[in-house]
């Protein structure tokens, strides 16, 4: 895949002493701190960059959960390529 994807990683991670949103603002930090460009939702958040770039940037993810406290995780993944770039903004664009 040569083309811009978009990516849209949803991480729900467990712990017994550790609230979820404190683990996944961890996640969201390597995903802020990686270059990409990205969009935070209330269920997930979708990346856009190279294939290969994002994938890296999930695994960083969830190793980040796992150092700050988390007993296990949850990792959902949907993956949009076409034959063209994809674009947060062709979708986006009409509602903001």
């Amino acid at each position: 895949m040569e083309n811009i994807v978009n990516i849209a990683l949803q991480i729900l991670p467990t712990s017994k002493t550790i609230h979820p949103y404190l683990l996944v603002d961890k996640a969201i930090e390597v995903i802020a701190s990686s270059g990409l460009r990205y969009k935070v939702t209330p269920f997930e958040t979708v990346m856009e960059g190279s294939y290969e770039e994002i994938m890296n940037v999930v695994k960083q993810a969830q190793e980040a959960c796992y150092e700050a406290g988390a007993d296990s995780l949850m990792t959902y993944v949907k993956i949009q390529s076409s034959s063209k770039d994809v674009s947060i903004d062709d979708k986006m664009e009409k509602y903001e």
